[in-house]
């Protein structure tokens, strides 16, 4: 089967539709993207793609087209959108290449798959679009719009519209369905559920070998939605001092989460490393007494499944949740996981008892989720889920 994959993101930018894409090749499938210039997380387009139209990485043709550097700035986030949605479309109608269906992969914004349905439309193939953010929801949860604005309005009607086009939908975690049905009245689709993939590292290194004696990670975004203000405060309330909480990653509340370190002292119980690769950050997994996953009970996005619940499993280790909705129902049928409310005392008092727990019991909480993914979240088996609905809808 030939497969057109419309995506803003690609690799060197690290989302999951690489693997998905690479996988379909390796199951035979003719697969092509249609992408941005890589910028994601770099604050740039990288020096190596500026001139770079079109490249095959793993088996996989990759276009690429050109759009506005994503920075740290509101405009420049605009213009990165606009861009990528106004060049794609121009590539699109002049792209003559047959194939036999078309798959937009929704991350933010959903414009970014408008090229799809264009493509789509042109050459009478059908469509299936794999939503793994929900929109206007994620603009209203990132603080971009407010809800009910006359932005938001606008952003509504343009994403239903969007949404109505594909002949069929695919979606990241559960909850999406009932955002679909009860926000934006979409009711006459099929929502079937395909897990994101874990993002693949291309080699390992060495694992990190802590100096303390009980050792935490959160890898991710360092975000109001992922309350890492929350996680720092709930050290005050650890009672080890031989303890440390390890923060990797990036995002809008780093800043302040730097400056509440210093400010409480809690500089022996808290070390942020950086914004790492996949390959880096795997190495603090393995050493660690637990890994934390938290998202924020706020509206629909704060119910979806984040991408590192998953790929938390992979590693074996325990998991601290604190999370509701899809994502501690995984995290319950893994049964390798402890859960926190939403404050910091609650998850101190919960990092306390991973502190006094026995080995043993910490050893089978990491074999119960690491089960759990091979049984259910390796990259073949969601590649096979995703095949199956572009099969279908072929028919």
């Amino acid at each position: 089967m030939k497969i057109l994959l419309v995506s803003q993101y690609y690799y060197p930018e690290r989302f999951s539709v690489t693997d998905f894409a690479e996988t379909l090749v390796k199951f035979g499938h003719e697969v092509t993207v249609l992408t941005g210039k890589p910028n994601y997380g770099f604050k740039e387009i990288l020096p190596e793609y500026k001139d770079i139209k079109y490249e095959e990485i793993n088996g996989v043709k990759v276009h690429r087209v050109k759009l506005v550097a994503r920075k740290d700035s509101r405009r420049s986030l605009i213009r990165n959108y606009l861009s990528f949605h106004r060049n794609a479309k121009r590539f699109v109608r002049h792209f003559k290449e047959e194939f036999d269906v078309v798959l937009g992969v929704s991350l933010s914004p959903i414009i970014s798959v408008a090229p799809a349905l264009l493509y789509a439309k042109k050459h009478k193939v059908p469509s299936v679009l794999y939503c793994q953010d929900l929109w206007p929801e994620a603009a209203v949860v990132t603080g971009q719009v407010r809800r009910n604005s006359l932005a938001h309005k606008i952003l509504y009607k343009w994403s239903k519209s969007i949404y109505l086009k594909f002949d069929r939908i695919v979606i990241s975690s559960p909850s999406f369905k009932e955002y679909f049905e009860k926000e934006l009245h979409i009711e006459d689709k099929v929502f079937n559920v395909v897990n994101q993939p874990v993002i693949k590292s291309s080699k390992e290194e060495e694992p990190i070998k802590y100096q303390n004696k009980t050792n935490l990670v959160y890898a991710g975004n360092i975000g109001s939605m992922q309350m890492i203000d929350t996680l720092v405060k709930a050290m005050r309330f650890v009672k080890s001092y031989d303890i440390k909480l390890h923060l990797l990653g990036t995002g809008s509340l780093l800043k302040q989460v730097e400056k509440q370190i210093v400010v409480d002292g809690l500089g022996d119980k808290v070390e942020y490393h950086g914004n790492l690769p996949i390959e880096k950050a795997e190495a603090y997994f393995a050493n660690a007494d637990a890994l934390i996953v938290s998202l924020k009970n706020d509206g629909y996005v704060g119910k979806t499944i984040p991408n590192k619940a998953i790929q938390y499993l992979k590693y074996g280790k325990p998991i601290i949740g604190v999370v509701q909705g899809d994502s501690k129902t995984l995290l319950e049928n893994a049964k390798g996981a402890v859960f926190a409310g939403e404050n910091a005392q609650e998850i101190g008092e919960i990092i306390n008892k991973i502190i006094v727990m026995d080995q043993k019991e910490k050893d089978q909480l990491g074999l119960n989720n690491k089960q759990y993914f091979e049984a259910n979240f390796t990259t073949e088996k969601l590649t096979q889920l995703l095949l199956d609905e572009l099969m279908e809808v072929k028919k």
